[in-house]
């Protein structure tokens, strides 16, 4: 019966979820991925931390705060990146 209860209650979440933050969700969701296994393998802290931020950002904010977020993001790491070096 608790089983029956949790998949109702995720269809439910997944069914009130907004298309735009689902596709927004996806596509910032790979760029994060991209950064953080960068930053993995280069042994660079800067993008694997923005990855990790941005990743962040799909998970708790809607479909326009998370594309605004991760830009900033994407372009703080640029300019970090430049000046580090």
């Amino acid at each position: 019966m608790e089983q029956t209860n949790q998949q109702d209650s995720l269809i439910t979440a997944l069914s009130n979820m907004d298309q735009n933050a689902i596709w927004a969700s996806c596509l910032w969701g790979a760029i994060a991925g991209g950064y953080c296994v960068y930053g993995w393998k280069q042994k660079s802290m800067i993008p694997w931390m923005c990855g990790f931020g941005m990743t962040m950002a799909c998970f708790m904010s809607s479909a326009l705060w998370m594309s605004v977020t991760c830009v900033a993001i994407i372009i703080a790491t640029h300019w970090l990146l430049k000046r580090e070096g």
